[in-house]
């Protein structure tokens, strides 16, 4: 991997992280189309996970800063409480990750991979477009049933080509959310459970060497500035409701991706 490709994927990365396009889906078309050979860089992967998990943190330091103070109270706060829900909303991954690991990484090296990954963002652009023309009732507050709901969606969101955002933000909407808060949990329910893939990777001693420092930090800085611009970006396209654009693209890419495998 040169430093070039090394770059434009952590922007995909970066992008699709956060946009509900699919980061799994993009990434692995983009490294088709680039010639790069998805297992012989779980180094590299990590290392584009990293960067999208510290892009969070820049961009929702205030909240994840003021949830950490109210997690050391001595008295049960409505920060405890939220932590409690990020936590129950692990669950369904967890499961997912411990039970299924093997057979999603089969997946990923699957020859009909392109198809799959089509239907699955096919399967992404209708939840978009359902979560968009739904009216359900707005909620104040995220309740734990609904934590563990859209943790479930996030495990469904294993799949290569379901968008993990979109599957969480459209399933939070659905059941009466306010915009912002489902985007502001959606991201932050995240970060647990990419940081637990990156220490399984760690201590598995699968990472190799493959890649060298200088694409590794060109991909890093990418995925990372990339990541910063889009988790903004989405938690305005969230507020103001504008779902439906991203419905299209997903149903085009998905469409794509088919006919593409196909030829």
């Amino acid at each position: 991997m040169d430093t070039l490709q090394a770059i434009l994927l952590g922007i995909v990365q970066g992008i699709t992280e956060f946009l509900p396009v699919s980061s799994s889906g993009h990434l692995q078309i983009a490294k088709e189309l680039l010639g790069v050979e998805l297992e012989e860089n779980l180094t590299f992967d990590v290392t584009l996970h990293a960067a999208t998990v510290l892009s969070t943190l820049v961009v929702l330091r205030r909240e994840v800063l003021h949830l950490l103070r109210g997690v050391f109270s001595r008295r049960f706060t409505s920060e405890q409480a939220y932590v409690l829900k990020i936590a129950v909303s692990m669950i369904p991954i967890a499961i997912v990750g411990f039970a299924f690991k093997e057979q999603l990484d089969a997946l990923l090296r699957a020859p009909w991979i392109l198809a799959f990954v089509g239907a699955m963002l096919l399967l992404t652009a209708a939840l978009l477009a359902f979560a968009y023309y739904a009216k359900p009732r707005q909620k104040e507050t995220i309740s734990y049933r609904d934590a563990l709901l859209i943790g479930t969606a996030q495990a469904c969101a294993a799949l290569p080509g379901l968008s993990r955002s979109g599957a969480t933000i459209a399933t939070g909407l659905l059941l009466g959310n306010r915009k912002t808060a489902v985007a502001q949990f959606s991201f932050l329910m995240v970060l647990a459970p990419i940081l637990g893939e990156m220490l399984l990777e760690v201590c598995s001693g699968e990472l190799t060497s493959g890649v060298a420092a200088g694409p590794l930090l060109a991909g890093f800085v990418a995925a990372f500035a990339t990541g910063c611009a889009a988790c903004r970006t989405m938690i305005e396209i969230v507020k103001r409701g504008r779902l439906i654009g991203f419905a299209i693209y997903c149903a085009a890419a998905g469409v794509l991706s088919i006919v593409s495998y196909f030829l």
